[in-house]
């Protein structure tokens, strides 16, 4: 976790060069090297002491939107917050305790989308309720046959 020192000086170039330093061209690239891995964890790897989970977000949806792939970045948001709340995948025995985990990572997930996605996401984590996934199911990235049936692609 930073301490305010992420948001000092032009944050984009700093990820930019900490991605070239390791052989990235694009932020995408880095998280589709390490599918599943939560936000906060891919901002450590970057910089622990001055990137935030946040910036690598915010990173990632300005990436898909320019190559018209935000659909695809939901889901990627989804796997990474799923894998953050329920690192064993979905749960065996729904209890309140797992409910309570799930509604985490489905909340997070809307709240990390753009709003274009909205509607998509609702729909999406009402059929997850509705016909939950088999237990231990942890998408490894955002091609999950699953969530791409959750989540067609649409963009042009």
């Amino acid at each position: 976790m930073t301490d305010g020192r992420s948001w000092q000086g032009d944050w984009k170039v700093r990820i930019h060069e900490r991605l070239q330093e390791r052989g990235f061209q694009s932020l995408t690239a880095f998280a589709d090297a390490r599918p599943a891995v939560p936000f906060v964890e891919l901002a450590e790897e970057l910089g622990k002491d001055d990137v935030a989970g946040v910036q690598v977000l915010r990173g990632l949806l300005a990436e898909a939107e320019r190559n018209k792939r935000v659909t695809r970045f939901v889901r990627d948001v989804f796997v990474r917050h799923l894998a953050y709340s329920l690192p064993n995948g979905w749960p065996t025995v729904m209890d309140d305790h797992s409910r309570f985990l799930v509604a985490k990572a489905l909340a997070y997930w809307s709240t990390d989308i753009p709003e274009s996605h909205q509607a998509r996401v609702d729909q999406a984590g009402d059929a997850l309720d509705a016909n939950p996934p088999p237990p231990g199911w942890r998408p490894l990235g955002p091609d999950d046959e699953l969530l791409c049936t959750l989540l067609p692609d649409e963009e042009a």
